[in-house]
């Protein structure tokens, strides 16, 4: 007879294999949506979604979205923050780049440039945006969050921590924002050692064992488990459903 640690295993490898020829699946019939070009001339072109910052004088907080460079695109996406406080002429930017972390540099970057570039060729979308008043508050929290994050000299594709976990812990930081980041921003719930937590949009609860398994509940995500850093989930306002590869799927009831 066989063990209950030997049952335990083939019920894991089970799972794991499921899971795999799921997003093997949703990966065929869905349409490319990544360019993978080479780092040299792949497109950094700014696509006219951040408003011209000399004369538009409000504050403005944005969050961007877009396929991660590479083969990586065709998995998940790469996710950056863009502020402008009141009457400021440029934006600044808050993201973590991987590739620092080869050069033994922190991989969170504060810098000053277009918001809305092509990220290596990938369309950027806004997955959040912020304007007006009150928004010079939110970019001191935002600010303050980036430079406390704890993996700033840490970083690794799947789980995390990687840009998508940065932009995730400003989130829950600022729970203002009331940002969904979609289930193809792999990352977003690896909680390294701390397992339960405000899921990442600030509210509601969210369990993660190293986002490697979980599950979270909140009035801005919905409900959505996460089994080896893919995730599924249902939103009922407005009604979507959330898979894996494809990111969140409005439903028109």
């Amino acid at each position: 007879m066989w063990s209950t640690k030997k049952v335990g295993n083939l019920r894991l490898a089970s799972i794991f294999f499921l899971v795999v020829l799921l997003s093997l699946i949703i990966l065929m019939i869905i349409p490319s949506s990544a360019q993978a070009q080479s780092w040299w001339n792949a497109s950094r072109e700014p696509v006219g979604l951040a408003p011209n910052p000399t004369s538009t004088p409000e504050a403005i907080i944005q969050v961007y979205g877009a396929r991660a460079y590479s083969w990586r695109g065709y998995l998940g996406i790469h996710t950056w923050i863009a502020v402008k406080p009141t009457q400021a002429k440029s934006y600044t930017i808050y993201e973590v780049i991987g590739w620092l972390q080869r050069r033994k540099m922190p991989v969170v970057v504060i810098y000053e440039n277009r918001p809305d570039r092509r990220w290596y060729g990938n369309m950027p979308e806004i997955l959040a945006e912020k304007r007006g008043e009150g928004v010079d508050m939110l970019i001191e929290k935002i600010d303050q969050a980036a430079r406390s994050y704890p993996y700033a000299k840490d970083y690794t594709i799947w789980p995390g921590p990687n840009s998508n976990t940065f932009t995730a812990w400003v989130s829950r930081a600022v729970p203002e924002l009331e940002l969904d980041l979609p289930p193809t921003a792999i990352g977003k719930d690896y909680l390294g050692y701390q397992f339960i937590s405000q899921a990442p949009s600030g509210s509601g609860f969210q369990f993660s064992f190293f986002g490697l398994i979980g599950v979270l509940a909140s009035a801005v995500e919905g409900i959505e488990f996460n089994l080896l850093g893919l995730s599924f989930g249902v939103d009922l306002d407005p009604p979507a459903i959330k898979l894996p590869l494809v990111g969140r799927k409005n439903l028109d009831l």
